[in-house]
């Protein structure tokens, strides 16, 4: 997603310094929008007032901002960090006392709309953190969707947490509902016409049914691991915040099995070959 988003940013008139460990993709991007190569972190924090981060996970951010030579030493007084990546609510708040003791700010700002809506330019980002920071970033925030307040610093990781949480029960349970209705005999294609058309409906049924599971494409563009993550994510803050959660422990275990099986990388909509995978309950062949 970091790459339509960056072309994005490219098109509204932003200079960019980028970086990626993937050579391969960052030789595409470079291949097609104008832009410079970071040489080192050191030097993209010299040169850039703005850094954003769209990472795998919190640890990730950290090192690249905190570890050796990170970008979080080279910045000056005053300037921004903003953390688009799915991070734990918890450790933001920690990473925003560390860069604010240095007089920089951190904004987290995870997004969510899959690669679909990233390329669109329509995400829904979620924006926590200090109010004047997240207005120096609105901006940014036009170029690539829409921008909601969350609230105090980690509040948008802790937001796209929960989201994802719904969006991956959503998934499970259309799995199972429909799994037991083609067993019944009922027509994939009928099941779906009724629950668009009634309470069932879910970002599930309407989207990724259609479009990546009854065809088997099971391509999405949102892995499986990083979807287990998230909920992990998510059932770390429950458990925090001693907030009942016990259909997310079993949503989170069940997306950690599937993980282990297809491994971090299948597709997120293969949690259904994932159920459809199971043994009978009754034994039955």
């Amino acid at each position: 997603m970091g790459a339509p988003m960056a072309a994005h940013l490219a098109a509204a008139g932003y200079s960019l310094v980028v970086a990626d460990t993937n050579s391969a993709a960052l030789d595409r991007f470079c291949g097609s929008v104008g832009c410079e190569r970071m040489s080192s972190l050191q030097d993209m924090g010299k040169s850039c007032p703005l850094v954003i981060t769209m990472l795998p996970d919190g640890n990730a951010v950290q090192q690249v901002l905190l570890g050796t030579q990170g970008i979080a030493s080279a910045l000056a007084p005053g300037s921004v960090v903003l953390d688009m990546s799915s991070s734990a609510p918890m450790g933001t708040r920690e990473l925003q006392r560390q860069l604010a003791n240095s007089g920089v700010w951190l904004v987290d700002a995870p997004v969510s709309g899959g690669v679909k809506r990233a390329v669109e330019g329509k995400l829904a980002i979620m924006a926590g953190g200090d109010a004047a920071a997240i207005a120096r970033c609105q901006q940014v925030f036009a170029a690539l969707g829409q921008v909601f307040l969350t609230g105090v610093s980690g509040s948008g990781h802790a937001m796209k947490a929960l989201n994802n949480y719904l969006s991956a029960i959503a998934l499970a349970a259309t799995a199972e509902a429909m799994m037991a209705g083609q067993k019944f005999g009922i027509d994939s294609k009928v099941m779906l016409d009724v629950l668009n058309h009634s309470t069932g409906r879910n970002t599930a049924t309407e989207q990724k049914y259609p479009a990546y599971v009854l065809p088997r494409s099971f391509n999405s563009g949102f892995s499986l691991g990083l979807m287990a993550k998230d909920l992990r994510i998510a059932l770390g803050l429950t458990e925090a915040l001693a907030s009942a959660a016990p259909l997310l422990r079993e949503c989170s275990q069940m997306w950690t099995s599937a993980e282990r099986r297809f491994g971090f990388a299948a597709d997120n909509t293969e949690i259904v070959r994932y159920l459809e995978m199971l043994p009978d309950p009754k034994g039955n062949g």
